[in-house]
């Protein structure tokens, strides 16, 4: 796998710091989340590449994270396409099992408990034995091909905590570290920038002010720190360290304007309020739907319209299958691999598609019509 590191340029003699900073990038395109639709990224890129308005750095967090790499690895957006829905991603989905702990009777009573609590972060959570589903040992990554078109930054969480002190009341400690893998150059352009999540606006929460960076893991390492959700995934060690994914900031919006001169977002949809803002809540202390209606105020250079995908695309995904008789919480998979390859396509189509849109509209304008908009996604009236 390709590090993020590159070996550093010696800087022209007398050369002034002005000379020696980084120039940003053109295009920075914003890969949030996606979950298991992280298929959309791959199309929305090969929309934007043919029409000449590719991004030149890609900044994922959780699913999101897979298709950067992806696109990383494969610069041909045709082989992106046959990658997303080849046997050895088919293979990737029907690996992942659910652990003995997803007993659904369990996992319910903790949803409902989070659901009734309104404190934020109120323990330090268990993200090392409280988690429903193993991440399996290899993901779905082609062979680097050492023609990459685009840069790539992902976001994860380092925990400033570890398992013996599970469980202890917070009382106001911070417990994570916004993490940025990338390569120097996009290091350098973030220099001094402190997390996102450190302005007021957001209250007392579980995340450290300081943004740290991290240069030595390869992209495969990166992303499966990335998708560690909590509850899903147990966190993820690299380096002597444990690392949440990028659930803990999924719109880092203000990372992607340090890093473009343009920025490329999505419009998307609001979380539900029954177990992922609770969920949010009580590990991070932050309120993921206000979050995300600052990114999708934000006035982007061009923005993407995903903001219906759950109910467009309700199928073409994992599903989780709930076993009332067993007790068990299960995930679902295509049942062959032809309707796998379908489900795939319909993803990559719809990311396509909606990218078409997007680039249709005058640049720097808010999407005239939103197809699902809600109080908990629509933008502020100020910011």
């Amino acid at each position: 796998m390709t590090s993020f590191t590159h070996p550093p340029s010696a800087p022209a003699p007398h050369a002034t710091l002005q000379d020696t900073d980084p120039l940003p990038y053109q295009r920075c395109m914003v890969l949030g989340g996606g979950g298991f639709r992280f298929g959309i990224y791959i199309g929305m890129y090969a929309a934007l590449r043919a029409a000449g308005q590719a991004p030149d750095v890609l900044l994922a967090s959780c699913g999101g994270a897979i298709a950067a790499t992806i696109i990383h690895h494969l610069p041909d957006p045709a082989q992106q396409r046959q990658w997303l829905a080849s046997p050895q991603m088919y293979a990737f989905w029907c690996s992942l099992k659910s652990t003995p702990q997803a007993r659904l009777s369990d996992t319910l009573l903790a949803a409902a408990r989070r659901k009734l609590s309104n404190t934020s972060a109120p323990l330090i959570p268990d993200l090392f034995g409280d988690y429903l589903f193993e991440i399996p040992p290899q993901l779905p990554f082609p062979p680097d091909s050492g023609q990459a078109e685009v840069d790539v930054a992902i976001i994860g969480g380092k925990l400033l905590f570890d398992a013996s002190e599970v469980g202890q009341p917070r009382q106001g400690r911070k417990l994570f570290a916004e993490t940025v893998f990338c390569n120097a150059r996009s290091a350098a352009l973030l220099a001094h920038l402190k997390s996102p999540l450190s302005a007021a606006r957001w209250g007392q929460h579980a995340v450290a002010d300081e943004l740290l960076f991290e240069h030595g893991a390869t992209l495969s390492e990166a992303a499966r720190i990335s998708i560690a959700d909590m509850y899903y995934f147990r966190c993820q060690p690299y380096g002597g360290h444990e690392y949440i994914g990028g659930v803990l900031d999924l719109f880092p919006v203000e990372i992607a304007r340090r890093l473009g001169k343009e920025v490329i977002l999505e419009f998307k949809e609001a979380f539900d309020q029954v177990f992922s803002i609770p969920a949010w809540r009580a590990v991070l202390g932050i309120n993921g739907n206000a979050r995300l209606r600052y990114a999708n105020t934000h006035l982007a250079d061009l923005r993407i319209d995903s903001s219906d995908v759950s109910r467009t695309l309700a199928r073409q995904q994992l599903q989780q299958k709930l076993h009332w008789r067993r007790n068990r919480i299960e995930l679902a998979m295509p049942p062959t691999y032809e309707e796998f390859v379908r489900f795939m396509d319909d993803q990559w189509r719809f990311g396509y598609e909606r990218a078409q849109e997007a680039l249709r509209h005058p640049r720097g304008q808010h999407h005239p019509s939103i197809r699902r908009l809600t109080r908990h996604s629509k933008p502020l009236r100020s910011t």
